[in-house]
């Protein structure tokens, strides 16, 4: 397992950017890194849910405050 942490700032994006920048993120990270996403897109916690159980990564946290979604998301 890997320490390496990214984050990625994709408020702003609509749907389908958040889903496809995360999964490029995710592809280039080694196992075990961390992958920190934020973003407003209000599909955002059904797309990129659905994108860590395609990709075989683990979510390790989801919340949403003040309308900034926010995913921990630990690469395959």
């Amino acid at each position: 397992m890997s320490d390496a942490t990214t984050r990625l700032d994709l408020k702003g994006l609509k749907c389908p950017l958040p889903a496809l920048r995360t999964r490029k993120a995710l592809r280039r990270m080694p196992a075990g890194g961390v992958l920190i996403v934020e973003c407003t897109d209000p599909l955002a916690p059904i797309d990129i849910v659905h994108l860590v159980r395609e990709l075989g990564a683990s979510l390790e946290e989801k919340r949403e405050t003040a309308g900034v979604y926010l995913f921990r998301i630990r690469a395959p």
